[in-house]
């Protein structure tokens, strides 16, 4: 292991700019990655021979882990991460505090809109139209998903940024709360009307945004510099979150 990291630190060191860009590109792409891993793990098609019944308590099981991840997403992560990032900025009075909410109700706020505006133009639409269409809850989440993603994006080459191996360590944290959380997505895709596989291949989309994500942040000049331009998107993301939540808590009395 000793040996792994002296080889680490001379590669770092001859070549710190090629190697630090190639490292943050491949972890924020092996991120990314793990949105299509539900299509393995959640190998949902229709099936005739399951009655409605099943494949409605299927998707709820499925649901409420998906509640749980964003509800835990949102307080266990980005909400401490937030708040952090004011204390390690040294800016934790009142004024930033309230920003802060601020900036939490406003992603709240901001996914309802557009959630009640796309509502209200397929209620119109759908009257036209025969065929059923995907409900609005899967694009806000694709949309929120958009915003988690360039956020990963952003700390893994800011991780890298920093040293090799605290970039390759941020990798794997980053992956083992990834994981449950894009199966939650998932199912929230499923439950929208997407199939499985426009689930898989919209999450792939999605992952693509964290990869310009590390690239704003190998972009800039400095880590500070990132913190202090992209410290609303950690709030704003967390209220988006918990808007899709509770759209999709209320889908679950509903089944």
């Amino acid at each position: 292991m000793a040996h792994i990291q002296q080889i680490i630190e001379e590669i770092e060191s001859t070549t710190p700019t090629a190697l630090t860009w190639t490292a943050a590109l491949l972890g924020s792409i092996a991120v990314g990655l793990s949105g299509v891993v539900p299509i393995v793990l959640i190998p949902l098609d229709n099936n005739p021979t399951q009655s409605p019944h099943q494949t409605d308590k299927h998707l709820k099981l499925l649901l409420s882990f998906a509640v749980g991840g964003l509800l835990g997403d949102v307080f266990l992560h980005l909400f401490p991460e937030a708040y952090g990032t004011l204390e390690n900025r040294g800016d934790d009075s009142h004024s930033s505090r309230l920003n802060l909410g601020m900036w939490i109700l406003g992603g709240i706020l901001a996914f309802l809109v557009l959630q009640k505006i796309f509502e209200f133009t397929e209620e119109r639409e759908g009257k036209k139209l025969p065929e059923p269409r995907k409900k609005i809850l899967g694009y806000l989440n694709l949309l929120a998903n958009c915003i988690d993603n360039f956020l990963h994006g952003l700390t893994v080459a800011s991780s890298f940024l920093t040293s090799i191996k605290l970039g390759m360590i941020t990798t794997f944290a980053i992956l083992i709360h990834e994981i449950p959380h894009e199966i939650g997505d998932f199912a929230i895709l499923l439950r929208s009307g997407f199939t499985r596989w426009e689930a898989g291949k919209a999450q792939l989309w999605t992952a693509s945004v964290g990869v310009l994500g590390a690239l704003a942040a190998l972009s800039l000049d400095s880590v500070q510099s990132l913190e202090a331009r992209t410290a609303w998107i950690l709030p704003f993301s967390a209220g988006g979150f918990l808007n899709i939540g509770r759209s999709s808590f209320n889908t679950i009395i509903l089944i």
